[in-house]
C-alpha cells in the first residue's frame, strides 16, 4: 500500500481512473476531477476536498475518516458502500445530489450551506446532526434516527414523524410544515 501523507493535490484529473493500494492521510485536494473514478478500498484519513467534482465516483469499501468536503459537486455517490469503521464526513457549501447514505452511522455530522437534493438518508443514524442553511428537496428520511438533530435553518425537508425517530430534534416554527406533508394540509401564515 502506498501512503501519501501531508500532500496537496491541485487540479489533478482523476476522471475515469481507478486508484488501488493507496492511503491518503492529512492530504488536501483542490479543484480535482474525480468523475466516474473508482476509489474502492482506498483510505482517506483527515483529508480535505475543496472545489472537487465527485460525479458518479465509486467508493466501495473506501475509508472516509474525518473527511471534509468543501464547495464540492457530489452527484450519484453511494456513501453507504464505504467502510463503516470510523466513517466520519462533513459537508460545507456542497451540491450533494442523488447520493445515498443508507444505513450509515453519521452521529453529529454537520452539513452547512449545502443543497442536498434527493439524497437517501433511509435507516441512517443522524443523531445530533446539523443541517445548517441546507436545502433538503426530495431527500428521503425513512426509519432514520434524528434524535437531537438540528433542522432549524433547513428548508424543503419532508420528514414523516411516524416513520422516523425525532426525540428532541430542533425545527423552526416555519419549518414545521415539513413534518406535516403526509397529511396534505393547507397551512397559511
Amino acid at each position: 500500500m502506498k501512503l501519501h501523507e501531508g500532500k496537496t493535490f491541485n487540479k489533478v484529473n482523476y476522471a475515469n481512473k481507478q486508484l488501488v493500494n493507496n492511503e491518503f492521510s492529512n492530504c488536501v485536494f483542490v479543484g480535482c476531477d474525480f468523475t466516474k473514478s473508482n476509489f474502492s478500498s482506498i483510505d482517506f484519513v483527515d483529508c480535505e476536498f475543496e472545489g472537487c467534482n465527485f460525479s458518479l465516483t465509486v467508493l466501495k469499501y473506501a475509508g472516509l475518516k474525518d473527511v471534509h468536503f468543501k464547495d464540492c459537486k457530489i452527484v450519484g455517490v453511494d456513501f453507504s458502500a464505504c467502510n463503516d469503521f470510523l466513517f466520519s464526513v462533513k459537508f460545507t457549501d456542497c451540491a450533494l445530489d442523488y447520493a445515498t447514505f443508507h444505513s450509515k452511522k453519521m452521529k453529529s455530522t454537520v452539513f452547512t450551506n449545502s443543497i442536498i437534493k434527493e439524497v437517501d438518508f433511509s435507516e441512517v443514524d443522524l443523531s445530533q446532526a446539523k443541517f445548517v442553511n441546507c436545502d433538503l428537496t426530495r431527500s428521503i428520511f425513512d426509519r432514520s434516527i434524528l434524535d437531537k438533530a438540528d433542522f432549524s435553518s433547513a428548508i424543503n425537508f419532508d420528514i414523516n414523524p411516524e416513520r422516523n425517530r425525532l426525540k428532541k430534534a430542533v425545527f423552526s416554527s416555519s419549518g414545521l410544515i415539513g413534518l406535516l406533508t403526509k397529511y396534505d394540509l393547507v397551512v397559511r401564515d
